[in-house]
């Protein structure tokens, strides 16, 4: 218990409290600066009192919500700008050729598109959303890894399962099934995948023209475990020959996407990180920088991962240019990625059907 010595009336202490208490209230209750409502949008959900609100207006109130749904409202912003983007939208440049000049060609050149993505990713749903843009070639550059090519045959061949990120690991060894995350793959897909590629692997070796030896070590070689691992238990019986497995050759064809895109703009979307970000953005960084960009993962920076770098680390290499807007989602791109192409690529395909 707290006691303060004196005698006489409590006017000097009174005085003192007040000065104390309007001290306060001048720091909890400080005056604030006007926002210029111009710039700085005022925060508001989804209404679901609008029975007419449907998907459209529940995605449309994304960048109002705050948090990751304004970032996932900022990257349909982005990619719509991307899709909306034409040659016609900028100034002839000064140094450009004659038939770049006509407003006919001008207004076919748009802006060119890589998409990138983690093999899990292809695991998942989101293999179907890939195929929806692949189908109606709404992207143009597309980098995986080997996995994820894999994967997607494997798919073609038998199903994914949904399983759960806890069933123990022993049990499913004992029952053959191999577990990503929450979905379930039964070992008999990778051998259906073996029956069906070692055949083409035979073919392969019969159309050489000549025996080459490749060295495969992870180093040089662009393919998955389960290749290597099929090609290890038949290295006995055959060659593959280099042209298929020239990482040189991909790398120079993979930057010349990026390099004689000029006079189209790029832009990048990215899904996760690993080989696909580094690959799509290294190859922008030969044109000085991707015109504009969205990353969707949930790595983090602080351990100085390029899988967790944000676009603005990507800015510092030339990667992506400095007048870009680019946005970073922190989400699960399951989550995240059907909603942003509903958002964008398929709103404009299903519109243009209507206008027709």
């Amino acid at each position: 218990m707290a006691w303060e010595g004196g005698s006489g009336g409590s006017g000097g202490g009174g005085a003192r409290d007040m000065d104390a208490l309007q001290g306060v209230r001048s720091i909890v209750l400080k005056p604030s600066e006007s926002l210029d409502e111009g710039r700085f949008t005022r925060i508001a959900g989804a209404d679901f009192n609008d029975a007419g609100l449907g998907l459209s207006g529940m995605l449309a109130s994304l960048a109002t919500t705050g948090f990751q749904a304004s970032n996932l409202g900022d990257a349909v912003d982005v990619v719509n700008q991307m899709l909306e983007w034409r040659l016609s939208h900028e100034k002839p440049r000064e140094d450009c050729d004659e038939p770049e000049l006509d407003p006919t060609y001008r207004e076919s050149v748009k802006c060119k598109i890589f998409l990138g993505f983690t093999s899990n990713l292809v695991s998942s749903g989101i293999r179907d959303v890939v195929r929806f843009l692949v189908q109606h070639h709404m992207v143009d550059v597309i980098v995986t890894t080997a996995g994820g090519i894999e994967e997607d045959l494997i798919k073609c061949l038998a199903p994914t399962y949904r399983g759960d990120f806890s069933l123990p690991g022993t049990l499913l060894r004992s029952k053959g099934l191999n577990r990503i995350g929450n979905l379930l793959v039964p070992n008999d897909n990778y051998c259906k995948f073996e029956n069906w590629i070692m055949p083409i692997f035979y073919q392969m070796l019969q159309e050489q023209s000549r025996e080459i030896c490749v060295f495969l070590s992870e180093a040089t070689l662009p393919t998955t475990f389960v290749l290597l691992s099929l090609l290890f238990m038949k290295r006995n019986q055959f060659y593959l020959p280099a042209e298929c497995l020239d990482t040189i050759e991909d790398i120079r064809l993979m930057n010349g996407e990026a390099i004689h895109a000029t006079p189209r703009k790029t832009g990048i979307i990215v899904l996760g990180g690993g080989l696909p970000k580094h690959h799509i953005c290294n190859a922008n960084m030969f044109r000085n920088g991707a015109d504009f960009a969205v990353y969707i993962n949930t790595a983090q920076e602080f351990d100085g991962s390029d899988s967790g770098a944000q676009p603005d680390e990507a800015v510092s290499w030339g990667k992506i240019k400095g007048s870009a807007k680019p946005v970073k989602v922190h989400c699960d791109a399951t989550i995240a990625f059907p909603l942003l192409v509903a958002a964008t690529f398929a709103r404009k395909l299903h519109d243009t059907k209507q206008t027709y």
